[in-house]
């Protein structure tokens, strides 16, 4: 929107053409999405504190949660609110790629929504059944597909890339729409299981958006894609304004969802934010790499994947407590050491996805 006023009003004058800049439109992306949220915050929370939304703690999990029953949760709203004005405001919103993921990202914050919602209600830590949530994502995450491959202009768009290696690439064809699909229904997953301590999930939401919205630059870039060796994905570059808008608005949140925590983003947060993480991956065609850089989500979703087979087939449990953040927490780290030495590894594997821009 904000955009749009801009290019009209540099016919009159020349300094307006500084936000025809994606980088400089993706710093006030991030500025509105953190000065929002940091605003609004406390009204939310006291908002959700009125109503009483509190949430609902497992009575299995570790003891040391259970005194954070009755924390206000659904704070993913405060996130979502917060990259649609960030996007809607700075984006250029005649870009497909900018509607495909924000329409994805909100679709799944519905579901979770659906989910905090009847947890609320039933005053359970139960909510929808699982079935009825993977159906939800399911719909959403192959229409996201399907529209990505029907819409797709130049072969980059639907080729598999393998980071460090520049002559290795896999035009997918029809394969693209269940990878894609897997890709975006997993990522929400995975950073699902991943929000069970106070920042944990959303730190490296903040760095692997940060990352992605780099490999989005650089696609959307001819030079620098061309100088770096990656596929040019035209349009593409549009999307570091909505990154840098989910960096903004998870910052914001972090404000208050440090520990100890005053909200809780809830799975309207949590799903969202996965789902808006592999659809970018998807769209800038560096769904390996984000398995690198979100390799916490990653390592969370295999724990939970292990720790129910071991059961089933031998009766037995690898960890004392799946996901695995709460197997540290068993084993008597704190649950602020467990939350930052998660993100220190996060910074890490992020660098090293970065590194693959060159290292070809």
């Amino acid at each position: 929107m904000l955009y749009w006023l801009t290019q009209e009003l540099a016919a009159y004058h020349s300094g307006f053409h500084a936000f025809s800049y994606i980088t400089l439109r993706a710093i006030m992306g991030m500025l509105t999405a953190l000065g929002l949220g940091l605003l609004l915050g406390p009204v939310l929370i006291a908002h959700l504190a009125q109503r009483q939304l509190g949430q609902q703690i497992r009575s299995d999990g570790p003891q040391s949660h259970l005194s954070k029953a009755g924390t206000p949760t659904m704070g993913g709203a405060l996130i979502l609110l917060c990259i649609s004005l960030g996007t809607l405001l700075w984006a250029d919103l005649s870009n497909r790629y900018i509607w495909v993921v924000l329409v994805t990202t909100l679709l799944f914050g519905f579901v979770g929504w659906l989910d905090d919602y009847l947890k609320i209600y039933r005053r359970s830590s139960k909510g929808l059944s699982a079935r009825q949530k993977y159906l939800g994502q399911s719909i959403i995450g192959l229409v996201a597909a399907l529209t990505l491959y029907l819409t797709a202009r130049v072969p980059a768009e639907i080729t598999l890339i393998v980071p460090f290696f520049k002559d290795i690439a896999w035009l997918m064809g029809w394969a693209f729409v269940p990878f894609a699909y897997f890709v975006i229904v997993g990522t929400s997953n995975a950073v699902n299981l991943t929000d069970g301590l106070d920042g944990l999930a959303i730190m490296p939401t903040v760095l692997v958006a940060g990352g992605l919205g780099v490999f989005a630059y650089v696609a959307g870039h001819v030079r620098f894609a061309a100088y770096l060796g990656v596929p040019h994905i035209p349009g593409a570059g549009e999307l570091l304004i909505l990154c840098a808008s989910i960096g903004g608005a998870g910052l914001a949140f972090l404000w208050f969802n440090t520990y100890p925590a005053m909200v809780f983003m809830g799975d309207i947060g949590a799903l969202a934010l996965g789902a808006a993480l592999g659809t970018v991956a998807v769209a800038v065609r560096q769904e390996i790499v984000l398995g690198i850089m979100g390799a916490v989500f990653v390592a969370e979703t295999v724990s939970v994947m292990l720790q129910v087979a071991s059961f089933k087939l031998t009766g037995r449990r690898i960890f004392r407590m799946a996901p695995i953040h709460h197997h540290f927490e068993l084993k008597g780290w704190p649950e602020p050491r467990v939350i930052v030495r998660f993100w220190i590894i996060t910074v890490i594997l992020v660098l090293v996805g970065l590194s693959t821009l060159k290292l070809r």
